[in-house]
C-alpha cells in the first residue's frame, strides 16, 4: 500500500498532510479567506500559490497530498507541480470523486458543488483524475459519504472499486454529517468476493466534534489508514476565532491556536495523517508545529470541555457562509 511509505518516513512532520481544498478554487467555507487570499484569486494567482504551498511542505517534511475533483482545479494545479519535479517518488497522493465542481470560479455562485455517488460519476470522475495525475494517483476516496449514500449498498459499484483496487489503485472513502460514525461501521463491513474493500478513511474530527473517534479506532484496529480532515474546524480554531480555553493553552505552550488544535488529534493513536489546510505558507509552518506540542493532563481535560454535540457542530458547519 502507498501509505508503507508514511509508515517508513523519517520526517517529523510526515503525518501531517496538506489538503488543498481552499486554495483549489477562489470560494470556499472556511473563516479568515479574505485575510488569508485577498481579491486577486484569479487561476493563475491561486496556481500560483499552490506550488509555493506544495514547495513549503515538501521541503517541511509533508509526504501527503490531498485534492478532489470538486476542489477546482486542485488536480491540476497539484499535477502541475508533479510534472515540474520528477524526481519526487516518495510522497502519496490521494483524490477524491463523488462531487461535481459547479461554481465556474466564481465566488457568489447559487451552488459551488453537487454530490452524486452513482457508478457513472465514477467512471468519468475517475477518467479526469487519470487524466491529469496519471499514475501518480496513488488513492481514490468516495466523497462525503453519509449513511443514506447509495454508495454504501451499490454492488454494481463495489465490483468497478474492487476491479480499480486490483490495477494498483487503493480505494478509501471520506465522511461528513454528525453520523460519521454509522457511516464507517457500515463501510467497514463492505467486502467484494471476501476482501474489505476500502482500505482508508478520511473523517472530520477536531476538538469541537470528536463523534467519529471510536469508530475511527474500530477502522484502524481493521488495518485502515485514518486520515483526519478538518482539524481546525473550518477556522474555528484558529486565530482570532479560537474558543478562549484553547487561546489560553496555546499562550502557555508559546505556539498557536492551530499547533495546539492539530496536535490534539495526533495524540489520537488511530490518527494516521492529519491535514493541514492552510492558505499561506505562514499558516503551513505555523500547522507543522503541531509535531512538536506536549500536552498535559490539566491542558487536555480543559480542551475536552470545547466538545459541542454533533448535531449541533453539523448545524453551525452548514450555515458558514462560501466566499
Amino acid at each position: 500500500m502507498p501509505f508503507a511509505r508514511l509508515a517508513s518516513a523519517t520526517t517529523a512532520t510526515c503525518h501531517i498532510g496538506l489538503g488543498l481544498a481552499a486554495i483549489g478554487r477562489p470560494g470556499y467555507i472556511n473563516l479568515g479567506r479574505d485575510e488569508d487570499l485577498g481579491t486577486d484569486r484569479s487561476v493563475d494567482t491561486l496556481r500560483t500559490r499552490t506550488h509555493e504551498l506544495l514547495d513549503a511542505a515538501y521541503a517541511q517534511g509533508v509526504r501527503y497530498f490531498d485534492v478532489a475533483r470538486s476542489y477546482g482545479r486542485s488536480e491540476e494545479f497539484l499535477a502541475d507541480w508533479l510534472n515540474a519535479h520528477p524526481e519526487i517518488d516518495d510522497i502519496v497522493v490521494g483524490s477524491k470523486w463523488g462531487y461535481t465542481y459547479t461554481a465556474d470560479w466564481s465566488t457568489t455562485a447559487e451552488q459551488h458543488e453537487v454530490k452524486d455517488h452513482s457508478l457513472a460519476t465514477f467512471e468519468r470522475q475517475r477518467a479526469e483524475s487519470i487524466e491529469l495525475l496519471g499514475d501518480r494517483l496513488d488513492l481514490y476516496q468516495i466523497h462525503s459519504v453519509t449513511p443514506d449514500s447509495p454508495a454504501l449498498t451499490d454492488k454494481d459499484l463495489h465490483a468497478r472499486l474492487a476491479e480499480a483496487a486490483a490495477q494498483g489503485l487503493t480505494i478509501g472513502f471520506s465522511t461528513s454529517g454528525p453520523a460519521q460514525a454509522d457511516a464507517i461501521r457500515v463501510a467497514l463491513e463492505i467486502t467484494v468476493d471476501g476482501e474489505r474493500l476500502f482500505r482508508t478513511v478520511q473523517s472530520t474530527y477536531n476538538a469541537l466534534e470528536t463523534s467519529a473517534a471510536p469508530a475511527l479506532a474500530e477502522a484502524h484496529d481493521a488495518g485502515l489508514t485514518v486520515i483526519v480532515k478538518e482539524g481546525m474546524a473550518n477556522g474555528r480554531l484558529a486565530e482570532p476565532y479560537a474558543p478562549d480555553a484553547l487561546k489560553a493553552v496555546a499562550a502557555e505552550t508559546s505556539l498557536g491556536c492551530d499547533a495546539v488544535a492539530l496536535a490534539l488529534i495526533l495524540r489520537e493513536p488511530w490518527a494516521g495523517v492529519v491535514l493541514s489546510g492552510a492558505a499561506t505558507t505562514v499558516q503551513l509552518a505555523s500547522n507543522l508545529h503541531a509535531a512538536v506540542v506536549d500536552l498535559d493532563d490539566d491542558q487536555l481535560t480543559r480542551l475536552a470541555a470545547l466538545v459541542e454535540e454533533p448535531q449541533v457542530y453539523w448545524e453551525r458547519r452548514g450555515q458558514l457562509p462560501w466566499h
